[in-house]
């Protein structure tokens, strides 16, 4: 066996004991590959074939020098096809094979894109602290986390603070909570059990989780959301977040030792608000699943929950209409107008000159969209869009060098890029259509904050959904623009 094959498998049996299969390469990718690079296609010509993703069902981590080859041979083979395509339409030329084997290099890198991503992450975290047995967090930032978490909840309801837990105290509630987790009445705690557990009760909300299942959800709800990677992310322990814009400068200018001076203008200074809004999840899970001495119920619980969570999430920072729920940063209000003339509160946009497409292969409208930020924008700029987006561009090149614009990461750590830029990819961006904006190009976290307010509250609902038992979790998070000239967008119309 190989060495790369053997430290594969290492790294592979490494991952799932410390972070669990949720963590593994995607088995459905893995498959979609071996079954693309298994035939005599484009790609196997190109030597991708020799890639051994899985065998009856199993699953390994890929060599990810090697994959990073292949990545780069099916870029060299991707260009090729759309050259021989552009050529064949400038000839009048039957294009329909053309076309098909673009689709099919296309996907197969796509896919490719996803095991790499996917393999990176398993690498951050087997060389993250505390990997190999040690927590991530020390005792007592856990119970200052959750004293945290419970003094802000308290205090937001206007009840009086709790006097904070020690450590012996804290290791009650967790133990009392996961045991009403999993089914024990609270008369068969003990007497210290339940007199912790009154610390994080709310009759109308169920109990605070544990500090260190919020800190797995939070983990595995970044992990999951890019915008989240991307914005500015507050904590607060309020309802909502309030600060100042300052967009006018004060006047100013030049005069003579005897010169006249009159009054300079005060520059205007107004307000925005975030609002943390409630959103919920309703896990189910069987009372025998629960059960089984071999169930993590902690686990399953901040897994399950943070899987929901993300969803929402994902969807409100990026097209939420900010009714009971953040405002997306793609669901405001455009003009094609510039950052001097535009009104504060709106973006500006860029047409591509089609409906619902770009109007050539040329990168003139990316270039007007880059062309029409300040400067101090620029230095944290990245591109956002969808993946039909990405394989529309993958197509194109500047008008002048013919060069292709789409620059796919042949280096383990480094993304893709567009033009220079790091280009991330988000389905919860608008699909392509007409009048929409499938593609964000700026400084994110200038442009976009989202707030979180602690502590997420569980409430255990054994009686609805028999014979399940649901676990009814709480969060409040915010999210909503902060600045209007950091970010631009794209708009698919004539």
């Amino acid at each position: 066996m190989k060495k790369s094959r053997i430290v594969g498998v290492l790294l592979f049996a490494a991952a799932t004991m410390l972070f669990g299969p949720a963590f593994v390469v995607d088995p459905s990718l893995a498959n979609s590959l071996f079954r693309h690079l298994g035939g005599a296609d484009v790609l196997g010509a190109a030597g991708m074939g020799a890639m051994a993703l899985g065998a009856m069902g199993e699953t390994t981590i890929l060599d990810i020098k090697s994959l990073i080859e292949k990545q780069g041979q099916a870029w060299e083979e991707h260009k090729k096809t759309n050259d021989d395509l552009i050529k064949a339409k400038a000839d009048g030329k039957a294009v329909a094979d053309l076309e098909a084997k673009l689709a099919k290099i296309g996907a197969d890198m796509d896919n490719i894109s996803e095991l790499k991503a996917q393999f990176e992450e398993i690498m951050t975290k087997l060389n993250r602290p505390g990997a190999g047995g040690k927590a991530d967090e020390t005792a007592a930032a856990e119970i200052k986390g959750f004293n945290a978490m419970i003094r802000a909840d308290f205090q937001s309801k206007g009840k009086p603070i709790p006097a904070e837990l020690n450590a012996d105290q804290y290791a009650q509630y967790k133990s009392a909570f996961f045991k009403l987790a999993a089914g024990v009445t609270i008369d068969s705690l003990s007497g210290d059990e339940r007199k912790a557990l009154s610390a994080g009760s709310d009759p109308d909300g169920g109990y605070m989780l544990p500090q260190s299942t919020v800190g797995r959800m939070v983990t595995k709800i970044f992990e999951q959301s890019t915008m989240r990677q991307l914005a500015n992310v507050q904590t607060i322990s309020t309802d909502k977040l309030e600060g100042m814009v300052d967009n006018n400068e004060a006047d100013a200018g030049w005069v003579s030792e005897i010169g006249t001076r009159s009054d300079t203008g005060t520059p205007q200074v107004g307000k925005y608000e975030i609002q943390a809004h409630e959103m919920y999840a309703m896990p189910k899970i069987s009372q025998k699943l629960i059960d089984d001495a071999a169930t993590d119920v902690e686990g399953w619980l901040a897994s399950k929950v943070s899987d929901k969570f993300a969803r929402v999430e994902g969807a409100g920072f990026t097209t939420g209409n900010g009714v009971g729920k953040p405002r997306g940063l793609f669901a405001y209000d455009t003009a094609a107008t510039s950052d001097d003339t535009r009104a504060w509160g709106m973006f500006e946009h860029i047409k591509t000159g089609a409906n619902g497409a770009f109007h050539t292969t040329k990168a003139d409208p990316l270039q007007e969209l880059i062309g029409a930020f300040k400067d101090q924008h620029l230095q944290n700029a990245q591109f956002l869009m969808r993946r039909e987006m990405r394989t529309a561009i993958r197509k194109m090149k500047e008008a002048t060098s013919d060069r292709y614009l789409w620059e796919p990461s042949l280096q383990a750590g480094q993304p893709d890029r567009l033009l220079g830029y790091v280009a991330r990819i988000d389905q919860y961006v608008p699909a392509m259509a007409t009048d929409s904006l499938s593609l964000a190009f700026g400084d994110f976290k200038e442009a976009y904050t989202i707030v979180d307010r602690i502590g997420v509250r569980t409430l255990r609902d054994p009686f609805t959904a028999k014979p399940y038992v649901v676990f009814y979790s709480t969060k409040r998070t915010g999210g909503g623009a902060v600045n209007f000239e950091a970010v631009k967008f794209l708009k698919l119309a004539a």
